[in-house]
């Protein structure tokens, strides 16, 4: 069984990582209501009605998946207030491989917080969770996501073309890596 981490950045005070507890669910409405069109660009799971009551059993559920192992769903907290989620989508402890996805508030973009976010469960990744593989799959339109992987030194290794639909229309997905012992070798500057 996996244990629910706290992280905390120390390149970027302030910055945490934390479980989503059921008493998330109000404020994460309401994130999720004001940057839902803004997030629905990428992301294809808006529609429908993401309320208190919704969300809480959704928490509830994240946190099986992560004290079982399967994956692990944090709430990005910058300065004591929530900004957004990141997570490891899918562990697949044979392989020892995981994938990261991560979304954020609009006011909070362009500040390095997603970088610094994904720095920590990266890291967290390959020393506690012993993952030998990371991915990070980003929309191929998404050059601001895009650029998270690239400034964490991960391998661009290829995209899959119509790999998600998306409303309307299909995405094409660019897929970045790194393994763990190219983590290792990463200079100073990509540590937490």
């Amino acid at each position: 069984m996996l244990a629910l981490p706290l992280l905390k950045s120390h390149s970027r005070p302030g910055l945490e990582l934390r479980p989503l507890e059921e008493h998330d669910a109000a404020p994460l409405a309401l994130l999720i209501e004001r940057n839902r069109e803004h997030l629905r660009t990428w992301l294809g799971w808006l529609d429908g009605e993401w309320n208190p009551e919704r969300l809480r059993m959704q928490i509830r559920a994240g946190r099986r998946r992560s004290l079982e192992g399967h994956g692990l769903e944090l709430a990005i907290w910058f300065e004591q207030r929530l900004i957004g989620r990141i997570s490891f989508n899918e562990i697949h402890a044979h392989h020892r491989r995981a994938s990261v996805g991560y979304w954020v508030d609009r006011d909070a973009e362009g500040r390095g917080l997603v970088t610094a976010a994904c720095r920590l469960l990266v890291h967290y990744g390959f020393t506690e969770l012993q993952l030998e593989r990371i991915e990070i799959r980003c929309a191929a339109g998404n050059l601001r996501s895009q650029g998270v992987p690239k400034r964490l030194g991960f391998q661009l290794e290829g995209v899959l073309r119509h790999n998600e639909r998306l409303y309307d229309r299909y995405v094409d997905h660019v897929v970045f890596s790194m393994r763990r012992e190219e983590w290792a070798q990463a200079p100073g500057t990509l540590r937490p």
